[in-house]
């Protein structure tokens, strides 16, 4: 039996990079998904996100596999958008049973340079958004006295990084968001653990590269750092750590940090 037969996963950020391949990991062992994006541009970062041309592929290949798939577009930040669809993942399947927040957006400032805007924006959509996610999720975690809850955060929610300091602020903040609602979600079998990993080959890249007027190769292998000779991990290998700490096999993996840095974080 597949590790998520009759499991329902809620996943943001879900139309491409790490999310797209975290749903479709999922639904091959076995889940349900439930796919959130905001599948537009938005004010910041001023690269592209997710399209709703890429939910409806996910959505197909979904299928494709034999199971259902929900799509939901909305922004983290919006809590009436998170209500929507969390409502109607409930009256669609009637669970959720695994949480990916992964939603998140990365961008480079100087401190004395950075405004105001560029700073709320990172807070929000990085720190804000899972916690309104969260929020609404978990009264439904609660009610079946089981669950899991898996926050994307990164190698800088465990480091510092140059002109990073609002991400990293924000990925620090979503390690000890973990910590805080492990102990306080235990005594109703929920689990929630943080992620860690180093630059991943996505989308994103692409983005922070026609910003900074270099390739996503040149921003890889100038902030990458990393021990195994590699620029980069991938998406899939992200979904393999999901898959295993959504799953049984990781019962009592709760309130811990898991990485994937190839090494960076050993230096």
């Amino acid at each position: 039996m597949p590790d998520f037969e009759n499991k329902v996963a809620f996943i943001t950020g879900a139309a491409h990079g790490q999310g797209r391949a975290v749903a479709l990991s999922l639904a091959r062992e076995g889940a349900d998904i439930v796919a959130f994006d905001v599948a537009k541009k938005i004010e910041y970062p001023s690269y592209a996100f997710g399209s709703n041309e890429e939910l409806q592929s996910l959505k197909e290949e979904i299928e494709a596999l034999g199971r259902k798939v929900l799509i939901a577009v909305g922004d983290v930040r919006d809590d009436e958008s998170v209500t929507a669809a969390v409502n109607e993942a409930i009256a669609a399947f009637g669970k959720i049973d695994i949480l990916f927040n992964n939603a998140g957006i990365c961008a480079y400032a100087e401190v004395d340079k950075m405004t105001d805007e560029e700073w709320d924006a990172m807070i929000d959509i990085n720190l804000k958004g899972p916690f309104i996610v969260t929020r609404r999720v978990v009264p439904h975690m609660k009610d079946a006295k089981s669950g899991v809850i898996i926050n994307n955060s990164s190698v800088m929610g465990m480091r510092g990084g140059r002109r990073l300091s609002h991400y990293v602020a924000s990925k620090w903040g979503l390690t000890g968001l973990t910590k805080a609602w492990a102990i306080e979600l235990a005594p109703y079998n929920i689990r929630v653990v943080s992620i860690h990993p180093t630059g991943v080959n996505t989308p994103m890249n692409d983005g922070l590269a026609e910003m900074e007027g270099a390739t996503p190769l040149e921003i890889a292998e100038r902030s990458a750092g990393n021990l195994l000779p590699v620029p980069w991990i991938e998406s899939e290998d992200v979904a393999h750590l999901v898959n295993y700490l959504a799953s049984d096999k990781a019962r009592y993996a709760t309130g811990s940090q898991f990485v994937l840095d190839a090494g960076l974080l050993s230096v």
